[in-house]
């Protein structure tokens, strides 16, 4: 995923800023790194599911590291979005089990009907499709991801409804 210079407002709230003070508590003081991975998950959940260059330096900032080690993370990690995604994030696992089992033609159906191709979000940002690495979950092929939950076993019909599920609200992303 490429870097995004949108401009993206920095808001560490009192609420977030004590939510990473509590993470970084799980560490000894002089290892703040090791806080990063869950740090970024909660500031991109508090910063509409992405992280900016500006974000990810006040990430650094508040660790007390280095820049680039925001950088190197969040440019490894699929799950870090480093521009604007759709809200519901459609991330099918192509890996052997579920393209054996058909992934391939269900992410270009969703893609077909959604009128995007992978990776580009609908013009009204509620959608996008992506392919990731395996998702552990082999033998529920062919499968996805959906916020943090998985959907498996997955067929067309499957797809028709959970589009129309998350066009209704019905569809929980997150299991906080």
């Amino acid at each position: 995923m490429e870097r995004s210079h949108i401009h993206q407002e920095v808001n560490i709230t009192d609420d977030l800023m004590k939510r990473i003070n509590e993470l970084i508590s799980h560490y000894p003081a002089d290892k703040k790194k090791s806080a990063l991975l869950p740090v970024l998950h909660e500031v991109q959940d508090a910063h509409d599911n992405w992280l900016s260059i500006e974000l990810q330096n006040k990430v650094a900032e508040i660790l007390g590291i280095q820049r680039i080690e925001v950088y190197e993370v969040v440019t490894f990690y699929t799950m870090f979005n480093q521009r604007p995604i759709g809200k519901y994030m459609f991330e099918f696992c192509q890996t052997s089990a579920c393209c054996l089992n058909g992934v391939e033609n269900l992410m270009d159906y969703t893609c077909e009907k959604l009128g995007v191709g992978v990776g580009e979000p609908t013009a009204d940002g509620m959608f996008e499709v992506r392919g990731v690495e395996c998702l552990g979950a082999c033998g529920y092929a062919p499968m996805m991801q959906l916020g943090d939950f998985y959907k498996e076993h997955l067929t067309k019909e499957k797809i028709d409804q959970l589009i129309a599920d998350c066009k209704d609200g019905k569809i929980t992303l997150h299991d906080k």
